[in-house]
């Protein structure tokens, strides 16, 4: 046995509970997915290592939301319904949501108060009476053959417990369920590069009237700051933006990486470990220099979040890889569950790069086929949010919460079909599943009129 191993005595572990859909996540994919298999009537399991959900629009403190509109030939639309439509309702009638704002020009965003989405992501759930266990962090699997898993095991305060279920959706984020479980993945873009990630945090205490559009004016300013060598930021295109209240600001102006320059890697935990405490120094040296923007004189750190922002790990390989291509050629697909319409997002070495398809020439946004949902080799596992099965251009676009909340709610959906037909999800039929989508009120594309409103 070689000498960095210790050998775990064989065990015996409890079960925690039987059920038909099991869901390993509660981001934005974790919670639809719930919803919607709970809905169809089926037993269903949302598992979350925090004690809260909404993934890294909470547990990372993004605080916004995007991808949940669409620049169509030069309108805004939002294409996000479904799921999505009732938990910003409830986010809304928390006073916790504000109105979509522009980004670049081009595309909308919509920013939320994270205690607003933990509340109304409870009461979403609870409504549809969904079991929620938090605190349980995955940790394994235990297969019934080559192709079927069989249980997941997590770790609780209560020790090492196991959740059986018919069919399991992976909404990790990371893909661990299903690289557990033995489906094929990429990590990157296959030459060690990763979007990188970044440490959001949030400032109270500004003044308003005197900050105005700081937006506006802060890169003007870090520009001078750099050539007088006051200040040194680790990228370009930083993120200051109002909540709610306008004496509370979202930033984002942190990018974490090795010593080498390539990005933080949120599958090693001593990258995980150096990439938060650099966030918070890094985070640090971003308010000392807000300090100096008018309006900003006053303000503090009134929250870092629990956790860095991670934005690509694992994607796993599925029946099809949704391209930088198809974002950029607004695809359409015969097997479409729902809509992109967030551009590629390039997040690089000191900059982040945004690729738009043609506007206003352009419908603006890319279908999402059910196959990327599907891994390769495996009968009873979906996969839904930034692990799907995408290329790394591709990702960079899709991995935002709109596109999550969509294939989220298909892949509950789907779960929910094939037990009812005792099939495997990817043998389930398609036009009957799209239907069922649409009844539910999500926009997939294909022949529907395009949402109106915001």
């Amino acid at each position: 046995m070689p000498a960095n191993t210790i050998e775990e005595p064989a065990r015996r572990v409890p079960l925690y509970g039987e059920y038909d859909v099991a869901v390993l996540g509660g981001g934005p994919a974790g919670i639809a997915a719930s919803v919607a298999a709970a809905r169809a009537g089926r037993r269903t399991l949302l598992i979350e290592r925090y004690g809260f959900h909404g993934g890294m629009g909470t547990a990372a403190g993004v605080t916004n939301f995007c991808g949940l509109h669409a620049n169509v030939y030069g309108q805004m639309h939002r294409v996000v319904q479904g799921v999505a439509s009732e938990l910003l309702a409830r986010i809304d009638r928390l006073g916790g949501l504000n109105a979509p704002h522009l980004i670049l020009g081009k595309i909308l965003a919509q920013a939320y108060d994270t205690a607003a989405y933990k509340i109304a992501a409870d009461d979403l759930l609870a409504v549809h009476k969904v079991d929620m266990l938090f605190h349980a962090l995955g940790a394994g699997v235990v297969m019934h053959d080559a192709t079927r898993i069989h249980a997941l095991m997590v770790e609780t305060k209560a020790g090492r417990q196991a959740i059986t279920s018919d069919i399991f959706i992976d909404c990790s984020g990371d893909g661990d369920l299903a690289a557990w479980a033995g489906a094929p993945y990429e990590i990157g873009d296959n030459h060690g590069s990763m979007l990188y990630p970044s440490m959001m945090f949030r400032l109270n205490g500004i003044d308003p009237d005197k900050a105005g559009e700081a937006w506006r004016t802060i890169p003007a300013l870090m520009e001078k700051a750099e050539a007088a060598g006051t200040h040194r930021f680790p990228r370009k295109a930083a993120i200051v933006r109002p909540q709610r209240s306008p004496i509370e600001w979202r930033v984002n102006f942190t990018q974490l990486a090795r010593q080498d320059g390539s990005a933080i890697n949120g599958l090693d935990p001593d990258d995980l470990t150096r990439g938060e405490i650099e966030g918070r120094r890094q985070a640090v040296a971003a308010f000392e220099f807000l300090r100096t923007v008018p309006g900003f004189e006053q303000s503090y750190i009134v929250d870092l979040p629990p956790q860095l922002g991670i934005r690509e790990t694992r994607r796993i390989v599925g029946g099809y890889l949704l391209s930088g291509e198809d974002v950029h050629g607004c695809a359409s697909f015969d097997d479409s569950i729902g809509v992109n319409g967030w551009p590629m997002e390039s997040h690089v070495a000191g900059d982040v790069i945004f690729t738009f398809p043609p506007i206003p020439d352009s419908r603006g946004f890319n279908e999402l086929p059910y196959r990327m949902l599907i891994p390769e080799g495996l009968d009873n596992l979906l996969v839904a949010g930034r692990c799907a099965s995408m290329t790394h251009d591709g990702q960079s676009a899709a991995r935002v919460s709109g596109a999550c909340f969509a294939m989220g709610e298909a892949a509950g959906t789907a779960a929910a079909l094939a037990l009812d037909g005792n099939a495997s999800p990817r043998d389930i039929a398609v036009s009957k599943f799209q239907d069922r989508l649409k009844q539910q009120g999500a926009f997939i594309g294909r022949d529907q009129a395009v949402p109106e409103g915001l």
